[in-house]
């Protein structure tokens, strides 16, 4: 596709604030960044706040997550003057799921953690991603093996959409760089040991040396991923 060919010549050598610059202009309106609130994140929506991008911001709500995670939508809404869109999960699949499989299924097994975040994250996701052409993520590479071999941008034909992971060749020190350098505000968890924070039950402190995915589903030797950027 030679539109992809395009702009995956243009991000690579790109600063990532020309790259958001360049993606809101060749989709204008289309362009949807997802935001778990995490560092790399709250940095993706500092530079989109900073320099009056014309990209829509969105969150998942899957029902479990952390107050601290409650509390840095609201400080970030402030700080940046600019509204996070939330989505939930279908309640009457979430009723159904719980009252079969019970309220923790997803310590149960790895397809039953599966099924939950498939109801409460992927369904939602996809629906917040409707009418879109561009999907913004702060994935970066180092963060999983799954991950080392993600493109800056791709084609999702089941979606769609094109894929725009901005961030994808920074460490975790030019991430924290940022976010001290432009006083980004981030969630307070993260200076106790939760470096990749999700939902509450699913995710613990990681002690020194260990891998930065530990903390979630800690209690599988799966894969550390939900579904969410898992192409199919």
């Amino acid at each position: 596709m030679e539109e992809l060919k395009e702009l995956e010549t243009f991000l690579k050598i790109a600063s990532v604030d020309d790259g958001l610059k360049k993606i809101a202009e060749s989709f204008p309106g289309k362009v949807k960044f997802s935001t778990s609130l995490g560092q790399e994140d709250q940095v993706l929506t500092d530079m989109i706040a900073r320099h009056s991008i014309d990209i829509s911001i969105f969150t998942l709500d899957t029902g479990r997550l952390f107050n601290e995670t409650y509390e840095l939508i609201e400080k970030t809404e402030a700080r940046y003057k600019k509204k996070i869109e939330i989505y939930f999960p279908e309640a009457g699949a979430v009723e159904e799921m719980v009252n079969e499989k019970g309220i923790n299924l997803f310590y149960n097994s790895v397809e039953e953690r599966k099924l939950c975040c498939h109801i409460r994250k992927v369904v939602p996701l996809n629906r917040a991603l409707t009418g879109a052409s561009v999907w913004i993520t702060g994935l970066r590479s180092s963060q999983t093996s799954i991950r080392q071999d993600l493109p800056v941008i791709e084609w999702l034909p089941e979606k769609n959409l094109f894929k725009y992971n901005p961030l994808l060749n920074w460490s975790y020190d030019d991430v924290m760089d940022y976010i001290h350098t432009n006083s980004v505000p981030y969630n307070p968890l993260h200076d106790k040991g939760f470096v990749s924070i999700g939902c509450l039950p699913c995710t613990r402190a990681i002690e020194p040396g260990e891998d930065p995915r530990a903390g979630r589903w800690w209690w599988e030797t799966s894969q550390k991923e939900c579904g969410l950027h898992v192409n199919k």
